[in-house]
């Protein structure tokens, strides 16, 4: 009987009637175990905080009430007698048991080279979900995460950006459930990319919204397709390899050798259906007509039903190898047969700063709805990339459902002519800084070409490849190999972090789900 892998979940917290039956003994033990994990805690939280961070209001009262000091109280307060007054009391607090809420997808365009990722962590507080739960919450459009309904299309890493991230959440409406989907109420809607780009940073912003039929259509599980683009300089690349390369990539394999496995957290099946994988160039100036150039910006398009960790960068990095020559295009064959290379070699992924989720489609009737428990077990683990949205569909008569549950996009002439605005300062930010550097290394160059002999210098890709230049380079299948899937799993089974359970159903749809999302 074949097995299937799920994470093996322990309770975060005991229950009231398990505390119940503890000793007083226990429960002391427990207490200074709590507070023992409290205080690392806040010491890891005060080493990540940035100095803006520090000074929040939110913050200092957190850090404060972990140290134990009270919140200082006026001296003319405790002549007259009188309560202390912040602006928090005085704020009115918005009433949600009256307010209309309405499904929506958001757009959101955002440099991520600032940041720490996109989703919210524990340690850091820099990351753009946090921003934008911030705006979020301040705008009043939303209550909280927990009651907001929401999904993200990709988990973007640190230093990754995206032009295309969408979300779904149920945000604040001026309209009833039955006014809303009509004309007039979507004209007169609030604006919620404006009023939200008012208070995000300048980098981050949103640019339009889709109001949704269906009250469970999610961002991550309706997603059929994600594009993403990385951008890297000519060098001394040879781009025909890289581009036979390429067509070696499209297919539906096993792609654990182009990945950083994450076992531990239930995800032990690595086929994905990568459908595009092509290098292009930037654009058609005279620089990259330049054949001889190694100034020439190309960029790898690559599009998946869903991506594995680190995916994308470790592809890369295999094509800059090819690129160089140092690996023939076949070496792609070679890492996806599993069977021959069940081991993937040790080396580093490509930089992420170069990175951006660029375009996402989304199928016309969500499958969350056909089968709600499937959806509801899917939701329970939001800690994969992007997780494989093939594996959610059940099905679905799509011809009987007579409307679609998206609609069309919403945008604000105002809000995109401000967005085009803020960009186009950053591109000149940036542009400027390009053609500074750029006229030093000409100087530079023309130094070396006239005190000696004439070198062509082309070390522009080399910084993509983060990590220490061999004096002597190694091919990939004579690395050193990292642990087999087989391995990792007994590893985590031993740990009891995963368990293996007999596979009784005949349906191959719930196993992948049980592998995925646990």
């Amino acid at each position: 009987m074949s097995k299937k892998v799920v994470i093996n979940k322990r309770l975060k917290g005991l229950t009231r009637e398990a505390l119940d039956q503890l000793s007083k003994t226990e429960l002391i033990d427990k207490i200074v175990q709590l507070e023992a994990y409290n205080f690392q805690l806040k010491n890891l939280l005060q080493k990540k905080l940035s100095e803006s961070d520090k000074n929040n209001d939110e913050y200092k009262t957190l850090l404060r009430e972990e140290d134990g000091e009270q919140e200082p109280i006026p001296t003319n307060s405790m002549r007259t007698g009188e309560k202390p007054s912040s602006k928090r009391d005085k704020q009115r607090k918005f009433d949600w048991s009256s307010a209309h809420r309405r499904h929506v997808l958001l757009k959101i365009v955002y440099f991520g080279w600032d940041y720490q990722g996109f989703a919210c962590q524990e340690d850091s507080n820099d990351t753009i979900e946090s921003f934008l739960f911030r705006a979020l919450l301040r705008t009043c459009l939303i209550e909280s995460r927990t009651t907001s309904n929401y999904h993200r299309c990709g988990r973007t890493d640190k230093e990754v950006s995206a032009f295309c991230q969408v979300i779904s959440i149920d945000l604040r409406s001026k309209f009833a459930p039955d006014l809303q989907m009509e004309a007039d109420s979507l004209s007169s809607e609030i604006d919620y990319c404006s009023l939200l780009n008012r208070v995000l940073p300048k980098n981050i912003q949103c640019v339009s919204w889709m109001p949704l039929r269906s009250p469970v259509y999610s961002a991550r599980f309706d997603c059929i397709s994600r594009t993403y683009r990385y951008y890297f300089p000519k060098g001394d690349l040879d781009i025909e390899a890289m581009q036979d390369a390429c067509k070696l990539l499209v297919s539906h394999g096993d792609f654990r050798n182009f990945c950083k496995m994450d076992v531990h957290n239930g995800v032990t099946n690595y086929m994905r259906n990568l459908q595009v994988a092509q290098i292009k160039p930037c654009d058609d100036t005279k620089l990259q007509k330049d054949g001889e150039s190694g100034y020439a910006m190309y960029y790898l398009e690559i599009q998946a039903n869903a991506f594995l960790w680190h995916q994308i960068r470790c592809i890369m990095a295999v094509l800059l190898l090819v690129g160089q020559r140092h690996e023939k295009p076949s070496i792609i064959t070679e890492l996806l047969d599993v069977a021959k290379n069940p081991c993937k070699p040790q080396y580093t992924p490509a930089i992420g700063l170069p990175l951006n989720l660029f375009h996402c489609e989304f199928r016309a009737h969500t499958t969350r709805r056909t089968n709600p428990s499937i959806s509801a077990n899917a939701e329970v683990d939001d800690d994969d990339d992007d997780m494989d949205s093939c594996t959610m569909e059940t099905d679905i008569d799509e011809t009987a459902a007579t409307e679609s549950d998206l609609t069309d996009w919403v945008y604000s002439e105002e809000n995109l002519q401000k967005l085009i605005e803020n960009v186009q300062c950053e591109w000149t930010q940036f542009s400027v800084k390009c053609s500074m550097i750029r006229n030093v290394l000409m100087q530079l160059e023309e130094m070396l070409a006239r005190q000696f002999k004439p070198q062509l210098m082309l070390a522009q890709v080399f910084m993509l490849q983060d990590s220490v230049k061999p004096r002597q380079y190694q091919p990939l299948l004579q690395r050193k190999r990292c642990e087999s899937l087989e391995n990792r799993i007994d590893h985590f089974v031993k740990k009891q972090r995963l368990i293996l359970k007999p596979d009784n159903t005949d349906s191959e749809q719930t196993k992948q789900i049980d592998e995925n999302v646990a």
